[in-house]
Parts: structure tokens; C-alpha cells; sequence
């Protein structure tokens, strides 16, 4: 038995394993999909919690033990009885823990898989943003009683823009190994002539210097009490949305790792810089990368559709800012993390964190540019 199967051994499964296999494109955990030989066959999500980002893994778990229960419940509630909307379940060890600990000191966890379903990396078309949109808004409405004080802050910090800043100031001070130019300003698209990784990090440390100034608009709302905390997924990009084979109907948001308190507009702005980008975070060609307000449109609609009444006139009000901030702190992240050796995201190759950085300012760059066409659209789809 090899040590994955031993790991997989460890929780509470319906019959014997008979495939083990890596499974999705995450960035950050190492994800494999089981099945075992029960009767109806089962399927089940085995995870290794990456340890580098998640510090307190009990945290995670005790987390989603309160998001699923929650949702479970809402999900059986009066208005809801139809919904497709699917929770994943926590499976258990054999001796009733949520997350087994190998002899290296790795914390893995079991998920029941969601059957019938597919996931995308970019959006087809409209209709498909639109679905996703309704799968944002229907996740905001059934987590939007829950009491954000009962959840741990498993990543302090997430989506906290200033911070980000602060660490990347820190970590470009210290590097020396891009040429000595590189904080000059200011600079104009390196790409077209096909250069190198020192002419896309100039290019890359112009943006920020030239657009620091964004990276406070939300905390700076939230300490002057214009935006509540509430419950928010944390990540929910496009890639971590279920939809049924068949129908194409949203069925989860899946990934629930980044659950805590936080900004609804954190969700709202990450899940509109993903879904709005057709050329997807990687990009080969950053010079593809652009912001579609068609897909925009689409994707509010089924927002707004499924929400409710949860947001607020200031939240409604700064919904632009939080697509345009998302866009550009993803990409300040990613040129960090590659600054500082790739030591957060997972890399296929050493420039892999810089080519995602570029596409990601690209993409900022893109909805700067059409910043009076989308805030045109919003109030038009709040009339």
C-alpha cells in the first residue's frame, strides 16, 4: 500500500479503494479524487492542506463544519425546498476526527464529491456567467444569517490590499536579482516584442507604483463603518463553481477553505475579475487578457437575482472599486510570491507566478478603462 493509500485508509469509506488519481488545478492544496468499489460506487475528495498558507488547519475544519450545517439547514427552509444547491459533507476518520495527521505532520481531510458536475477555468458565454452569478448570490443568501463572529479568520489578512503593499515593499527592497532600473515608474506593455522576465517585471513594478492609491478603498470604507462584515467565501473564482453536466445550472461553491468574516465586496469583486475574464489567470498571452462588460452584465444579473436585499448603498456604491482592486491585488500578489521565490502559489516553472501577475494588471488595466461604462451597467441592472 503506498502512503497515499495509507492516508485514504485512514477515514470513514464506503468499501475499498479501486482508483486514487490527482484531481483539479488548484493553487494551493493537493486535491485527489477516490473511488471505492461500495455499492452504488462512491467517490470522495481526499485533500492535503497546504500548511505554508493554512497555519491552523483544526481552524479550516471547524470552519466548514459550521458553514455546511448551516447551509444544510437554510437549504431545507421555507423558499429553498427546490434548489439544487448541493454541501459537501465532511467525512470522518475511522476514529471520528474531521482531518487525520500523517507521520510527516500534514493534515489531510475527506469530502464527499459532488457527482454530475463540471467546473470551468474561464466562462463559456453569457449564459454560463449568469449561472455563476446566481451561484455567488445564492451562497451570499444562505450565509447571510450566519454570524461571522462563529467562524475562526483562518487567513488574517486575506484581501487586506494595504498589507499586501506593505509585505511586497518589503520583499522588492530585498531582491536583487532584476535589473537595477526596475523601479523607474511608470512603464509601457512589454510584450509585444516577445521580451524577457526582466522587461515584464519592469513593466509589472511600473503598475503598482502607478496605482497604489486603490489599494486602500474598501478597508478604508470599512474603518469609516460604511461596509459590514458579514460571511464571505473568500475565493470564489470561477473555477471553484459546480455545474450539473446536464442542465448547466450552478449546484456548489466548492472550496470552502477561505470561509471567514470579511467584505461581501471581496467576494463580489473576485468573482467578477474571474468571470469576466474570457482569457482566464493563465493567460499565456497577456496581451488577450481583457474585461468583458457582456459577461459583467450577465453575471450581475444572476447575482442580483439570488441575493436578496443583503447589500447595502455603499456597497453597491464601491462594487466597481472592488473588481478593479481584486484584479490589481491578485496580480501584486502573484508578483510577490514570485519575487520572493514562489513560495505561496504553486509554480510550474519559475516565471509562472510573473506571467499570472501580468495578466492580472492587464486585466486592472482593462477595467480602469471602462470604468464609466461599468458603473453605467450596475445602475442600470439596480433600477
Amino acid at each position: 500500500m503506498s502512503r497515499l493509500e495509507n492516508v485514504a485508509a485512514q477515514f470513514d469509506l464506503n468499501g475499498h479503494i479501486i482508483k486514487l488519481k490527482p484531481y483539479g488545478s488548484g493553487n494551493i492544496n493537493r486535491t485527489f479524487l477516490l473511488s471505492t468499489d461500495s455499492a452504488p460506487p462512491e467517490k470522495t475528495i481526499l485533500q492535503r492542506i497546504n500548511p505554508e498558507v493554512f497555519k491552523h488547519p483544526r481552524q479550516i475544519m471547524e470552519n466548514m463544519v459550521v458553514i455546511t450545517r448551516h447551509m444544510a439547514a437554510q437549504l431545507g427552509a421555507p423558499g429553498n425546498e427546490d434548489t439544487m444547491w448541493q454541501v459537501p459533507r465532511i467525512i470522518p476518520t475511522r476514529s471520528g476526527e474531521t482531518c487525520f495527521i500523517d507521520q510527516d505532520g500534514y493534515f489531510w481531510r475527506a469530502m464527499s464529491f459532488i457527482d454530475n458536475t463540471v467546473s470551468f477555468d474561464t466562462v463559456r458565454d453569457e449564459d454560463q456567467a449568469r449561472k455563476a452569478g446566481q451561484a455567488l448570490g445564492l451562497f451570499h443568501r444562505l450565509t447571510g444569517n450566519l454570524d461571522p463572529k462563529r467562524l475562526h479568520d483562518t487567513l488574517p489578512g486575506l484581501h487586506h490590499t494595504p498589507d499586501y503593499l506593505v509585505y511586497y515593499d518589503h520583499i522588492a527592497t530585498n531582491f536583487h536579482g532584476l535589473h537595477p532600473q526596475r523601479r523607474t515608474g511608470i512603464c509601457k506593455s512589454p510584450f509585444e516584442g516577445g521580451q524577457g522576465d526582466v522587461e515584464i517585471a519592469e513593466f509589472c513594478t511600473g503598475f503598482i507604483e502607478g496605482n497604489r492609491e486603490m489599494a486602500g478603498v474598501l478597508e478604508n470604507a470599512s474603518h469609516e463603518g460604511r461596509l459590514v462584515v458579514r460571511t464571505i467565501h473568500g475565493d470564489p473564482k470561477i473555477s471553484n463553481i459546480l455545474f450539473d453536466k446536464e442542465q448547466g445550472s450552478p449546484v456548489s461553491l466548492v472550496d470552502l477553505d477561505t470561509v471567514k468574516p470579511g467584505l461581501l465586496l471581496y467576494d463580489i469583486g473576485d468573482f467578477l475579475r474571474s468571470t469576466c475574464n474570457p482569457a482566464g489567470e493563465e493567460a499565456t498571452d497577456p496581451e488577450t487578457v481583457i474585461f468583458d462588460r457582456n459577461f459583467c452584465r450577465a453575471a450581475l444579473q444572476g447575482y442580483f437575482t439570488c441575493l436578496g436585499d443583503l447589500l447595502s448603498e455603499n456597497d453597491i456604491s464601491l462594487i466597481f472599486d472592488s473588481i478593479r482592486l481584486i484584479a490589481f491585488e491578485l496580480g501584486l500578489r502573484f508578483f510577490t510570491d514570485f519575487l520572493a521565490g514562489n513560495i505561496y502559489f504553486r509554480a510550474e516553472h519559475e516565471s509562472h507566478n510573473l506571467r499570472r501577475a501580468v495578466g492580472q494588471f492587464k486585466l486592472a488595466e482593462s477595467i480602469s478603462q471602462q470604468e464609466t461604462e461599468i458603473q453605467s451597467l450596475i445602475a442600470t441592472l439596480l433600477k
